[in-house]
């Protein structure tokens, strides 16, 4: 695999994109790619700047094995258009968000995560955040499926 960037992006940076970008983190670690893909993840709106993931995400993402808890809530910045070859949004509201403001030449980068996913018909990971337990567990299948497919894409564009 070749040296590459990726940003995930959700609507406040607390629940779906910094589950992505753990999940991600563990999966390029034991891939022996560390070093290799540098992963970070924002929201299109600025609601928690600064905060942890919510707690029922990591608390969901911890029963999995996934730690969350370094990671903080930020806003996407315009030089993250131009800094990350990969732009990868959680649902079509985002996806839509990003294009608006993101330059004419970099929307190529904007992918939605659920494009890659196998095991899973969706088109978008849900937002859990005002809903139960299990539409955190519901991420969690999605981000996972995303991201396997992500992941093997990436391996297969070298």
């Amino acid at each position: 695999m070749k040296k590459t960037s990726v940003l995930f992006v959700c609507m406040g940076n607390i629940c779906r994109s910094p589950t992505a970008d753990g999940i991600f983190r563990d999966r390029i670690e034991r891939a022996g790619l560390r070093g290799i893909v540098e992963i970070d993840s924002a929201g299109t709106h600025s609601y928690h700047i600064g905060h942890a993931p919510d707690a029922r995400t990591q608390a969901a993402a911890q029963r999995r094995g996934y730690d969350l808890s370094a990671l903080r809530a930020r806003r996407v910045q315009a030089s993250d258009f131009e800094r990350f070859e990969w732009i990868v949004a959680m649902d079509n509201a985002n996806v839509a968000e990003l294009m608006l403001r993101c330059p004419p030449e970099f929307r190529h980068k904007i992918v939605r995560l659920m494009d890659f996913a196998a095991r899973h018909d969706a088109t978008e990971v849900p937002d859990p955040y005002y809903g139960g337990a299990q539409g955190f567990e519901t991420v969690l299948d999605y981000i996972e499926d995303g991201l396997d497919g992500f992941l093997a894409h990436l391996g297969a564009a070298d």
